[in-house]
Order: C-alpha cells, then structure tokens, then sequence
C-alpha cells in the first residue's frame, strides 16, 4: 500500500510596531532535489512503498524584548497541507516558555507572547511544534524544532566592575603616568547597535588626571605634583553607551588616588648651633641631649643619619639615631676629667640613608649644625689603678702572709687621703684582711685550694675627708695547689675471683684519683705493700697510665676454704712531696661459668640442697615462722588462762586499798567493820595471808602505826619492805607493794573523822580560825557551838 506523508509548512506573519526584517534561517535541502522513491517488497504482501521528502521550511522567530504595546505581540503562525480547515487538526506547542510565555491557537496554530521578555535574561528560546489528529488522536506530522531570537533594545546602563576604586602614584611623576584602569560592562546586545558600545571621560579631577575615553585608563595630567602639598585626590569617571551620544544611558564610578612619597627633600637642621653640658663624672654611654633635622618626607625616605663629622670631641663623644623619633642622641663616649679640659666643640651631620637618583639634582640630601658641650666639675670617688685584680698565693701561706697590693687615688685636684677595707659581704668567713693605710692584702686564716679554689673579693677605697665618695674593685684571689693530698681509689670496686680462675688472669683494673692538680697533671704508681710484695695468690701491674691490672698468680680458689681476700694497695703520685696511700682490695671467690660470668658469691649456697630453687627456700622460711608465730601465740594464751589476779580491780593497790560497792551507815554503823581494827593494827598481826592466793575477805586494812606511839613512818616502811622479802609464802613471780612516805605528822594532827568515837567530848576546832583564810570555810564548819547546833 502506498502511503503519502505530507510535511509541516510554518508560515511567518509578522506584526510590529517598528520594522524589523526577519532573516531566515539557513535552509535545509535534500541531497538530491526530486522526490526520492523507495521500494520495498514486504514479507506479507509484498507492496510497494512510495515516500516523499519535505521541502524547505523557517525554523528561526525574532521578537523585540520590553513590549509594552496594548496586546499580546504576535510570533507567527504554524500550519500544515493536512489542516483542510474543518477543525479536524489540534496544534501543541512544547518546549522553553510553552504555555507561559509563548502560547498557541490550538485550532489556527497562530503564537503570540504572553508577557514582557528580556534579552539579558533569555535572549534565546527553543520550541517544539506538532499536529494531532483529534479524532484518531495520532500525530499526522512529525514534530518539528524551532527557534525564537528575542531583539535587544538599549535598556541597561553602563556598570563599573567597583563603585569605588583606590590607587596610588609616586609624586612627582611625568605627565601621563598610568594610574589606573576602571572597567564598566554594558549588558545590552553589542551585536545589535551601540546599545553596548560605551565611552569613559572624566567628570571630577582636572587638570590633575584625565581618562582615556575607549581604555578608561587615568593619567596625571600635571608635572612635579608634590605629596607635601597635596596628597589625597577624589577623581570621578562617567561611563556612557551608544558611543557617548545623545540618549545614551550612563553610570559613574569615584576613584580615591594617593600620592606616595619620595625621597625628594633634603633633611635640614632648624638651628645652626646646640649647646649642652655634662659632669665629668657621668659614665660613657650616658646620652647629654638630642638633636633633630627635619624631613618632610615619610617612611625610608625620612630616614636620617647622624655622624660626627669633626671636631675637638669627635674622640670623647658620640651620636646614635634614635629610629623610632628619627633624632640624634649625643652620648659620653670616653670619661670625661674636668681637670684636663672643659669645653669641646662638635660638628653634627644629618644625611639621608635612602637617596633617589632622579632627585639628586634637588640636594644635597644633608645638613650640618655646631654642637659645644661644656664639662661640669664634680667631687669624684676614688679611682683604682686597674678595672680589676688577679692575686695568685700558695694555699700553704702561713697567716699574716701579704699577698698582694691595690691602689687607688682621689681625682680630684684636692688629692684627699683614701683608706681602704674588705667589703664583708664578699668574704663572710674574714680569710683576706687589708692595711687600710696602704691598700695591701694579707691572709688572716689557713687556705685550703681543694675547699674552696678561688676567692672573689670586693676591695673599697674612700674618701677620708668625704665618706660619702667611695669607689670599690673586684680581687680575683686564686689558690695555688700544693701536693697535700694523697692519692686514693677512684671508687670502691668489687672484686671477685672465679673458682677455676687460671693462673695470669685479669680480674680487676683499679685507677687512682687525687685532690690536687700539679701543673703537669697527674701520674700515680701502684705496687702491693712489702708484706705482700710476693703474694701467693695475686700480683699488681702497673699499666702506665694511671691504672692497674690485678691479676691470679695460680690455678683455681676454693670458697669452702676462703671466700675472701684482703689485698692492700699503695698508691703513689709523682709531686714533690710524694704523697701515697694505702688502700685495701677485696677480692671475693665465686662460683663462675664455663665463660667466666658471676654465679654466686655467697658461701652458704654450698650447703643448699642442688634442687632447692630460691623461690622454693623462701616459701620453705616462711613456713617455719608462721609456724613459730603460731607456737608463741599459743603458749601465751594458754598462760594467760591459768593466770588469776589477785587484785580484782585496777584501782586496788595490794596490801594497801580494798575496794567494795557497799555504801557504810557512818560512824553509827559498827556492822560494817570493826573501828577497833583501825585503832589497832597489831591485832591482825598473827591472821598474816598468804600473797599467792586470793584472799577470803575483801577488807584487808593496811597496818600502820598509831600516831600516838610516835613510831616513825619510814622506820616502818623498812620493815614491811622487809617483811615481803623474807616471806617464805610469797609466790615466785614478781610482786610490787608500795608505801608512801609523806613526811613528819601536821601540827593539826588528824582531822579524819575515824577517831571521832573515842573521843569523849566534843572536839574544839577554834584553832582552825587561826590558819588564815584558806581554812576559812573549815572554821565556819566546825568551830563554835553555833556551828555544833547547826
């Protein structure tokens, strides 16, 4: 079956209020120019198919962007040879903007613009056209591609790239010296028209810079413009499109230009001459005054130097720069002395330490100025003949011994006396003295180079007319050595010898070390004291370098027999006099390996058991005094148990003081105990208890003798001490009794009321009266009848 398909046909009408030539866009043609047959033989029925190519067609719109007209603006028109007009064919459109901005007559395929368009924001839209069959709903055309270009107008203005700019220029430049470059972008079309097209000139800065109008490059445009007269400059540039005429839109930038320095003014001293004084006594570097040369310039460029460029006191004086301030400060180089000269005369120069070549012409780029500096006379301390002194002495000068001298003088013209002394301070334990008269040193105790080998001390001289000037030196005192000190071990060795040591083996190197330090250093000999100058078991040899090897002299040692050796040692040194000293090796023999390495040292491992690990043998002795601990814990527990006190209480004191809970009736109450017993001790004198049991009865008075017998107490002390020691039921272990002895009876006798029943009247207690006022209360109590009432 033949089928016919017949192309899209876009045709353009164009509407607009100005004239606008639409350019078609380039046409697309068939490789060959007649219609192009295709026959096929199908697998079912074999027909034949015809096809004809389309021919040319638009596929390119332009629109003006900014339509501000009444109606919507007209794009064109799609149509198709299939449309017969009955209204059968719907047309879509699809693609940038469909339906939005661009719409279509569905039924006419006409397309106009919904809404204002702008070319700097889209300048280029891209749309897809079809007709479909209502009926069928199939597409009777293949969809077809084309394009809208949206026209530009001169809507935007010129734009600079910064609203301010800022720049800088050395003063003093030719004129036309670039500046800068200010850039002002146009966004409108610069294919279409001048609309883009933009020309810079300059509104605010002249005759100082112009603009180039197509680069926008500033310039200066006055010679020799000088940063000292004006620095800042606020130029303004315009930019304007449509090639700077008529109509054009423009916009306008500030651009902010420094001038930068240069070094093109000479430094100049504001006076020609400077006077300043100073005492003869000020130390050098003490800065007199300052001077100053002014610049106008900035930075480096004002950068000065000041030198001394001659003068009588070039050689006694100096001058710095201050780089901060930019000043000359005039300081004491040498010490100044009144007496010698007076006044010195200086020249000063100021020169810049940065020159510019191009303005050496404007120079010189220095200035001089006169400086007189006069000297003032002061009264002046004592002046030494050194800075400092160094005395070397023997540290076996005897005391009282000189050892050196210092001197000092007055400065002045007057030449006061001086006297000098030891600043204490400096020689706190008062070894060095000083002749306060002449300035010598003598030593006042021992010195000892090895305790302390250098002495600082400070030496003052003053003024006897004026104390108040003094001056005072350091004295470097170094102690000569001596050779007394005798040499010794370096360090304590341990030495050990191996049980199957050889014969001519080394076993120990020793080394020797002494206090003292000769000029030519040390040397130190050894060799074995001449008791043991052949040794059985061990020989010295001096290796020559103040060291010594210790060595076996025969096969194999045995701990079992000795386990240590004692080997003294003499040590020489080579000084004058000879100094030596003996000291003692301890060698001890231990068990060694195959190669010679330590084992055991210990001659109680021989009777260990080879099994036994260290471990094992630890465990094993703490076994044994748990065991122990146990044992005597036991034992005093089971003691404790069979031990009964035969004093109830610890208030009780045996034989003295029994103690009981019950509380008596008084003097009235005879049950309790009987008075009589007190009255008379003897009478319990033949019921004596037995100490080593517990008693039956727990009122065990203490036997003491009346006071009407007169005995005397420590009479009876004795004799119970005696008593007790002779007691053949006193128990074996230890017993303490104990009696006090409180001295000879009151004059108040007893004022124990136990008594009060053998009494047959009342007792007068007047006397008590009589003792003063710490037995007031006493008196009040018992003496009188008024109290006896009470």
């Amino acid at each position: 079956m033949m089928r016919a398909y017949s192309f899209l046909t876009v045709l353009l009408w164009s509407s607009m209020l100005r004239a606008v030539h639409t350019m078609p866009s380039q046409k697309r043609t068939n490789k060959h120019s007649h219609s192009e047959r295709i026959t096929r033989l199908s697998e079912n029925d074999g027909k034949t198919l015809h096809r004809t190519k389309r021919g040319w067609m638009w596929n390119q719109f332009f629109l003006l962007e900014e339509y501000t007209g009444p109606d919507t603006q007209y794009v064109g028109k799609l149509h198709t040879d299939q449309d017969k007009g009955d209204g059968n064919l719907k047309y879509i459109l699809t693609g940038d903007g469909a339906g939005s901005l661009f719409i279509i007559d569905e039924n006419t395929g006409d397309i106009h613009a919904a809404k204002k368009l702008d070319r700097e924001e889209k300048s280029l839209y891209v749309l897809r056209a079809k007709a479909i069959d209502r009926k069928s709903g199939r597409q009777v055309e293949p969809e077809s591609e084309f394009i809208i270009k949206i026209h530009d107008i001169n809507d935007n203005e010129p734009k600079f790239t910064k609203d301010l700019y800022t720049a800088s220029i050395p003063e003093m430049s030719g004129v036309g010296t670039s500046v800068i470059q200010v850039t002002a972008t146009d966004a409108d079309d610069a294919n279409y028209g001048n609309s883009a097209k933009v020309v810079y000139s300059i509104l605010q800065g002249q005759p100082y810079f112009s603009v180039d109008p197509e680069t926008g490059i500033i310039k200066t445009a006055l010679p020799d413009m000088s940063r000292e007269n004006r620095e800042q400059y606020q130029v303004v540039i315009q930019a304007k499109d449509m090639g700077g005429q008529m109509g054009g839109l423009s916009g306008t930038t500030t651009v902010n230009i420094t001038l930068t320095d240069v070094n093109d003014n000479p430094p100049r001293f504001p006076q020609s001459t400077y006077q300043f004084s100073s005492p003869e006594s000020a130390p050098p570097g003490t800065p007199l005054g300052r001077i100053k040369a002014n610049d106008p310039d900035l930075g480096e460029n004002a950068e000065i130097e000041y030198s001394i460029s001659n003068g009588d006191g070039s050689d006694m004086f100096d001058i710095v720069t201050d780089k901060d301030t930019q000043e000359g400060i005039i300081t004491v180089k040498k010490q100044l002395d009144f007496e010698k000269k007076i006044l010195y005369t200086l020249r000063v120069e100021a020169t810049n330490t940065h020159l510019d070549p191009r303005f050496l012409q404007l120079g010189p780029f220095k200035d001089t100025a006169l400086v007189k500096i006069s000297v003032e006379d002061i009264d002046e301390p004592p002046v030494f003949s050194r800075s400092s002194y160094l005395i070397e002495v023997d540290e076996d000068a005897k005391e009282g011994s000189i050892i050196g001298q210092v001197v000092a003088q007055d400065p002045d013209i007057a030449k006061n006396t001086i006297k000098y002394s030891v600043d204490r301070h400096t020689d706190l334990d008062r070894i060095f003295n000083i002749y306060s008269g002449n300035g010598s040193l003598f030593i006042s105790k021992t010195l000892d180079r090895e305790e302390t080998p250098w002495h600082n001390i400070t030496v003052i001289a003053t003024e006897i007319n004026n104390p108040k000037q003094s001056s005072q030196i350091p004295v470097f005192i170094r102690i000569l050595d001596i050779n007394d000190h005798a040499p010794e071990f370096a360090k304590y060795y341990e030495t050990f010898v191996c049980e199957n040591a050889k014969a001519g083996q080394l076993i120990q190197t020793v080394s020797a070390v002494d206090k003292d330090e000769p000029p030519r250093g040390h040397k130190f000999f050894f060799e074995l004291v001449p008791e043991f100058a052949v040794h059985p078991n061990f020989s010295i040899i001096d290796n020559k370098d103040n060291t010594a090897g210790i060595m076996t002299r025969r096969n194999g040692y045995s701990r079992s027999k000795t386990s240590t050796y004692l080997l003294p040692i003499i040590i020489f040194d080579n000084d004058y006099p000879v100094q030596s000293s003996t000291g003692t090796l301890t060698i001890q023999v231990c068990a060694c390996d195959s190669r010679g390495n330590m084992q055991s040292c210990n001659t109680e491992a021989l009777l260990l058991p080879a099994g036994l690990s260290t471990g094992a043998l630890i465990a094993i002795l703490l076994c044994i005094i748990i065991l122990l601990v146990l044992v005597v814990l036991f034992a005093a527990l089971k003691r404790q148990r069979k031990k009964e006190p035969l004093i109830i209480s610890k208030d009780d004191v045996r034989d003295n003081i029994v103690t009981y809970n019950d509380e008596g009736g008084g003097e009235e109450d005879t049950q309790a105990f009987d008075i009589g017993t007190l009255r008379n001790p003897e009478a319990r004198e033949e019921s004596k208890m037995r100490r080593d049991v517990l008693p039956e009865t727990i009122f065990q008075i203490r036997r003491t003798a009346p006071l009407w017998e007169n005995i005397d107490v420590q009479d009876f002390i004795h004799r119970r001490l005696k008593e007790n020691d002779s007691d053949p039921a006193a128990p074996p272990y230890d017993s303490l009794a104990t009696y006090a002895y409180e001295g000879n009876d009151s004059i108040a006798n007893s004022l124990s009321s136990l008594e009060s029943l053998a009494t047959d009247g009342n007792q007068d207690y007047d006397y008590l009266s009589d003792w003063g006022p710490r037995f007031k209360k006493l008196a009040d109590m018992y003496g009188g009848e008024e109290s006896d009432r009470d």
